[in-house]
């Protein structure tokens, strides 16, 4: 073999060698993209629905409309979430692929905060974002009743609401459960003002709570001065507290 020849072999070989290396990189590439996109391996055989307690499971499969057999890859998992978070008692949603061949929906459904009267009579009961759950002939027991002049079907997005549904999810749970009505209202009355919750207890005693900021400050100074002869006790600043 002449020197020309020793130094060609190596060069035919790395050719032939790269070549080799890209054909088996495009059959691989071919084989995932068929596997995913056009064989019946990876498609969706089953959808579970977690997180439900008061929507039905078959509510929320009928409104997601997953076709079987459509290719995972292809599944368009945020629409899917916006069709069941249509659902008025729905929160939330989140769906999952869970490979080879399922498919899972996240439900966080809405939980009322406050009951809200209906001038026809019953009760509306509505979450912290002003939506009606679902409407109850009687009170459930824990619920506060919101006092508003305003119907719970126009509450959604009211920010006296959120206020109050924040303030009532950081009170102590031995407060919580003395409660009776609750109510919002502007600090000096102006619109834009911060809102200010005031608490109606069991044994007409009232308490002015303020916003929810501090709670844990402001629980621990009224478990204190609550033990006086008063009915009326403002923590709404704590360290200045004011009884009557």
């Amino acid at each position: 073999m002449t020197g020309v020849e020793a130094a060609v072999a190596p060069r035919t070989r790395t050719r032939w060698r790269a070549a080799f290396f890209a054909l088996a990189g495009l059959g691989l590439i071919a084989g995932v993209t068929w596997a995913l996109f056009g064989s019946r391996l990876l498609v969706v055989r089953s959808v579970a629905v977690t997180g439900t307690d008061r929507v039905p499971a078959a509510q929320v499969l009928a409104v997601a409309d997953v076709q079987v057999g459509t290719p995972l890859i292809r599944v368009d998992t945020a629409q899917i979430a916006r069709r069941v978070e249509a659902i008025r008692q729905v929160a939330s949603a989140t769906v999952a692929r869970d490979w080879p061949d399922h498919l899972v929906i996240t439900v966080r459904e809405r939980v009322p905060v406050v009951a809200v009267r209906m001038a026809g009579g019953g009760y509306d009961l509505v979450d912290p974002a002003g939506v009606i759950v679902r409407w109850s002939q009687e009170r459930p027991a824990g619920l506060p009743l919101y006092l508003t002049s305003l119907p719970g079907s126009a509450l959604r997005g009211d920010s006296s609401l959120a206020t109050t549904a924040a303030v009532l999810a950081e009170l102590p749970s031995w407060l919580s459960r003395q409660i009776a009505t609750v109510s919002a209202a502007a600090a000096d009355g102006s619109p834009g003002s911060p809102d200010q919750v005031t608490l109606h207890l069991s044994g007409n005693k009232t308490v002015r709570w303020g916003g929810p900021d501090r709670a844990i400050q402001k629980g621990k100074e009224l478990a204190i001065v609550m033990r006086e002869a008063a009915s009326y006790f403002d923590v709404s600043a704590p360290g200045t507290v004011v009884t009557k």
